[in-house]
């Protein structure tokens, strides 16, 4: 199994002194530091407006990243597909694999916060149905060789022809999923999957039940079952101090800028019909407390505590764990040392970095 880097940027603290601009340079150098730990990947989230991140454009952060590495994996966790063009999103990824030299893990998701809709003039209650019409689209500009005609509800166009085109060959992309409704399309098209542990225990009951119900999707459609990505909030620490730090770390997260409320409602007003679920997010999110987390969203503890829950996530099937290391308002020389305590003390028991390269990253 294999690790990543991974942040969704969350910056909107009260009396936080550090400004959505230098976080995003915090960030930047944060992941080229994971290259030279020996991690896999890095993901970046796309969020606007400093709401739930104050990165609203990964793939710009992450051309920067390219330039200063040559093998870290490169993904946008996850691209907020209804809010843009996908021919843009096309063109600008397929950009970024070829500068890159063919790293890029691209991934796309439907979104959840309709206040980061409203001002692209995207239609919230209708994204489903745009998400599903994108992913054909973006399918279509990566993989046609002749000019191209389409006529669907959101996008109509004839006789265009898009590049570049990716350079990696078999390009295929992630998809962002909480639900079965994503798990569809990625069988669908056979894209691979990203999950969110702690979105997976409240809808499927545990991580393994949804890596089970995407395999059964698959089956069902006679569709071959891809790779499967998570995401994990991490807290090294030994002693019930380290533990208490961590989960109200975790509450601050859930609560900052009301992520709960966004999650119940959709932000201002009702959900889509088709985003029922996320209602049964919120409610369990409704008054979040330090014992409503356990290893179903947050791997804390020490490093064994640590390797023992990453080896039951591995038995499952999981191909690469993406660790969220800045979450939290945390301090950048803190995300630092976790970064380096994650590749010296638990990656090796999984045939990660050894001692030796993460100490050669000083």
């Amino acid at each position: 199994m294999k690790f990543g880097y991974f942040t969704l940027s969350d910056n909107r603290y009260p009396n936080n002194p550090r400004s959505p601009e230098q976080f995003l340079l915090e960030i930047r150098d944060q992941a080229v530091l994971a290259e030279k730990l020996g991690l896999n990947s890095v993901w970046i989230g796309e969020h606007h407006f400093n709401r739930r991140g104050c990165v609203s454009v990964p793939a710009v952060v992450l051309a920067n990243v390219a330039a200063a590495t040559t093998r870290l994996r490169l993904g946008p966790a996850v691209v907020v597909l209804p809010i843009h063009h996908p021919i843009h999103v096309a063109e600008e990824w397929a950009t970024l694999d070829q500068l890159s030299g063919g790293r890029v893990d691209f991934a796309a998701g439907r979104g959840y916060d309709r206040h980061e809709f409203t001002p692209f003039n995207a239609d919230f209650q209708s994204s489903a149905e745009q998400f599903s019409e994108g992913i054909e689209l973006l399918m279509r500009c990566w993989t046609e060789t002749q000019p191209f005609d389409f006529k669907g509800r959101f996008y109509d166009f004839e006789d265009v022809e898009v590049f570049p085109k990716p350079m990696q060959k078999n390009f295929r992309p992630y998809m962002g999923s909480f639900s079965r409704f994503s798990m569809e399309l990625a069988a669908k098209w056979n894209w691979n999957l990203l999950l969110a542990p702690f979105a997976a225990t409240i809808l499927f009951g545990s991580l393994a039940n949804a890596v089970t119900a995407y395999r059964e999707i698959c089956e069902r459609t006679e569709k071959p079952a891809q790779k499967i990505k998570c995401s994990y909030f991490v807290h090294i620490g030994e002693g019930e101090d380290e533990r208490q730090q961590a989960l109200e770390r975790m509450v601050g997260y859930i609560t900052m800028a009301g992520l709960r409320k966004t999650m119940s409602q959709g932000g201002t007003g009702a959900l889509p019909p088709t985003m029922g679920y996320f209602k049964k997010i919120g409610e369990r999110l409704n008054d979040a407390k330090a014992s409503d987390f356990d290893d179903s969203s947050l791997l804390y503890g020490s490093p064994q505590q640590i390797i023992d829950t990453l080896k039951r996530v591995e038995a499952i099937g999981i191909d690469e764990v993406i660790l969220y290391f800045n979450f939290g308002n945390r301090p950048d020389a803190y995300v630092r040392e976790q970064m380096h305590r994650f590749m010296n003390d638990i990656a090796p028991a999984f045939g990660g970095a050894s001692l030796e390269t993460a100490a050669a990253a000083g």
